[in-house]
């Protein structure tokens, strides 16, 4: 069997990360190496409890996906607490397919064996791990099952998994008005809206924040970061400091991923083979959404529906 060549990492990059993640600090560090452990030291920040981030978008094939597996790739590869990713998406979602398959467990097999759940190796049985030690659980493929997803099952996930990971990733459909995003949207933490810098991408980000402002979740608006995903090679006619500011002027942050060989590919998705850009990109977006994890102890956002 032929075999993807791996690209070869960027010594420098890593070797930062290594010696910043690992704890130990190179008094001669360069003024990168310096923002990088800034950063890293962002992402490493204490949770209380756990916290849930939802990834939206309305405009399919934007990278949402991507995303999720990428900024899930980076919090499980620098912190040393349990990450997980759920696929909630009723039309076939490909989660799964970005990580390499362990198991043919779903979110429906997982709830099956709730009753049998003690410990964290009963539920780890249903999820497939990424080399980053990411976690994921697949959503169903059957299209009829799957649509039958309801907000009860997924706050029952979602009680399940709050016990064993301190990080939650929640994979959206397109569809915002299926039934379990109620349950979705009311408890999370923060949101990431995705969007490609397009004038379309764009229109249906704004479109996204709309709608939750005028459907009480004005709350999560402004607990968003919007990420700018280049899904493809090019030079973009949409001027990309423009568009930041104007979502940054409704949410917390903004951070634009590059386009990226190894993510276009659509198959799993191994760090290691992004680009230096890449990798800090997704760095940085941890960065942002870990800024959050303070304030949101003591504090979730499912006590404001109670």
């Amino acid at each position: 069997m032929l075999k993807r060549p791996r690209r070869a990492p960027d010594d420098g990059w890593r070797a930062a990360v290594h010696r910043i993640s690992g704890g130990v600090i190179n008094p001669g560090q360069s003024a990168d190496e310096q923002h990088l452990q800034a950063l890293v030291e962002r992402v490493n920040q204490p949770i209380r409890g756990d916290y849930r981030i939802a990834f939206l978008s309305l405009k399919g094939g934007v990278g949402k996906t991507t995303t999720t597996v990428g900024l899930g790739s980076t919090f499980a590869s620098l912190r040393g607490d349990q990450v997980i990713a759920v696929d909630a998406n009723p039309d076939m979602g490909t989660l799964a397919t970005r990580v390499p398959l362990q198991t043919a467990s779903t979110v429906r097999d997982l709830l099956a064996d709730a009753p049998y759940l003690r410990r964290y190796s009963d539920v780890r049985r249903h999820t497939s791990q990424a080399e980053s030690r990411l976690e994921v659980l697949a959503g169903e493929q059957d299209p009829a099952v799957s649509e039958a997803f309801s907000e009860a099952d997924y706050r029952s996930v979602i009680d399940i998994l709050q016990v064993y990971y301190n990080i939650i990733l929640t994979d959206c459909g397109t569809g915002i008005m299926h039934s379990a995003m109620n349950g979705v949207l009311q408890l999370a933490n923060s949101l990431v809206l995705v969007s490609s810098p397009a004038i379309d991408g764009a229109r249906s980000a704004a479109a996204t924040l709309d709608w939750l402002q005028h459907h009480r979740y004005g709350h999560l608006v402004e607990r968003t970061v919007v990420v700018i995903s280049s899904a493809r090679p090019g030079a973009t006619t949409i001027d990309l400091d423009e568009l930041s500011r104007h979502f940054l002027a409704r949410c917390r942050a903004v951070q634009v991923v590059p386009f990226d060989e190894h993510l276009a590919e659509g198959a799993e998705i191994d760090l290691n083979l992004l680009r230096p850009a890449t990798r800090r990109a997704f760095v940085e977006l941890a960065a942002m959404v870990a800024d959050d994890f303070p304030a949101s102890a003591g504090r979730h956002a499912v006590a404001e529906w109670s």
